[in-house]
């Protein structure tokens, strides 16, 4: 970008100031200042300080503001927390609509995506991902256990333009070889954002019935100031795009249970999601749902068979997937890294708790609770995150934002918006013997 235009530069405290203004002038209901929308809007801008506070705490290897940007995150994160369980009790859902028409919207949206997609083939150094990924001795110690899910997906996710200033420029191939792998990280970074984007504007028009909270939503989502500090980063996204696509599929739960499926996969913490997502197609599709997820996860797992070679190299492998590992001897980084590891234990059984209750609470589940139970446990799950946990907001921000923009969706049960395979000889079988 800065080779079209001159001396192009931004930094992070300037992008946070603009963006919260464009937010809230685009978003903020003047007209009901007293509204849940914008106490909710103040508390997204609110996530700009903590990210601002990591940022320069890193830039500045200044520990104590890195401490303190982690714990403003984890303060945000728990007021959303609280924000998503409490959603399902909010049966009235007024229309309000952003302060801009659709076009302008849909301007709005092109344009950010375009600066986005520019930011991640040129990395700026000014981003938060850009000092989250450069290596150290300090991290390379600490990061002696890779982070749970797929291997294979964490070694893309590894790659990024920083890796370059650590190649040997002497041994061509290797250069060539990581050329390509930077190359293949940020393609990948580029379409699932594009596939995330796309899938919240579908979101807002096939099952809200208002293509203008899809456009509102999607033109937020690359509008907040986290979006463009993390854009390079490959397993906060890919995931993200996954599960507003099994959203956008919820109608058909083979396809729905296949995309958490492959989200559970790749990062592993989105199997907490099962129980919830089962308790919503309890009553029609479950079957279909569990045969979906298991379908990808195996697909999966016989890549890492055929790809590892041998029985001593796939097993490790598989559990590393599936997040079996020991609790209390994981290298922390981020938060973690400045309390006492040990404290892990207990929130992690109270997100296990949190999980298995979802599957009987609320008794009648809609699109609705589906959407806010699934942000809430993709928030809950930051809290005993270890790798920098708190900060992989795009887990579930697209969710929260479908949440906040979300109308009243009572109607979109199982029962009715899942289609009924039985048998038509079953159908018949019955209605002769109500008949009769």
């Amino acid at each position: 970008m800065q080779e079209i235009l001159f001396d192009y530069r931004i930094n992070p405290t300037t992008w946070a100031y603009l963006s919260s203004l464009l937010m809230i002038g685009i978003y903020f209901k003047f007209h009901r200042f007293w509204s849940v929308r914008n106490l909710d809007l103040m508390a997204l801008i609110g996530f700009a300080p903590g990210l601002l506070m990591i940022y320069y705490g890193l830039l500045k290897e200044n520990p104590d503001l890195v401490r303190g940007g982690y714990l403003w995150m984890f303060v945000v994160n728990g007021f959303f927390l609280i924000r998503m369980l409490l959603d399902p009790v909010m049966v009235r859902r007024p229309l309000l609509e952003p302060n801009l028409s659709v076009s302008g919207l849909t301007f709005t949206g092109v344009s950010l995506l375009i600066f986005l997609m520019a930011n991640v083939i040129n990395t700026p150094p000014e981003r938060l991902d850009s000092l989250l990924s450069k290596p150290s001795s300090k991290t390379e110690t600490k990061n002696l256990q890779p982070s749970p899910g797929y291997p294979l997906f964490h070694e893309l996710a590894g790659f990024s333009s920083t890796a370059l200033k650590h190649v040997d420029h002497s041994q061509p191939e290797d250069y060539r070889r990581q050329i390509v792998r930077i190359s293949a990280a940020r393609t990948t970074v580029i379409f699932a954002h594009l596939a995330l984007v796309l899938g919240l504007v579908l979101v807002g028009y096939r099952h809200f019935d208002n293509i203008h909270a899809g456009v509102a939503v999607g033109s937020l989502y690359l509008l907040f100031f986290y979006t463009s500090q993390m854009t390079g980063q490959v397993e906060h996204v890919v995931p993200a795009a996954l599960m507003v696509w099994a959203f956008v599929a919820y109608r058909r739960p083979m396809a729905a249970g296949v995309l958490v499926g492959l989200a559970a996969g790749i990062i592993y913490y989105p199997l907490f999601l099962l129980p919830l997502w089962c308790g919503f197609y309890w009553q029609r599709g479950v079957v279909r749902f569990l045969g979906g997820a298991a379908l990808a996860l195996a697909v999966l797992a016989g890549s890492l068979a055929i790809s590892a070679g041998g029985t001593e190299t796939f097993v490790p492998q598989l559990r590393l997937m599936f997040g079996v590992r020991d609790p209390f001897n994981v290298a922390c980084v981020g938060f973690w890294e400045f309390h006492e590891p040990g404290w892990r234990i207990p929130v992690l059984a109270a997100f296990v708790c949190l999980c298995g209750s979802l599957a009987l609470w609320p008794p009648q589940k809609n699109l609705g609770t589906l959407l806010s139970c699934s942000a809430a446990v993709m928030i809950a799950a930051q809290f005993w995150h270890a790798n920098q946990g708190g900060i992989f907001l795009a887990w579930y921000l697209p969710l929260l934002l479908l949440t906040i923009f979300r109308p009243n969706l009572e109607d979109r049960v199982a029962l009715t918006a899942v289609r009924d395979l039985r048998w038509p000889w079953r159908k018949g079988g019955k209605q002769l013997r109500a008949d009769g």
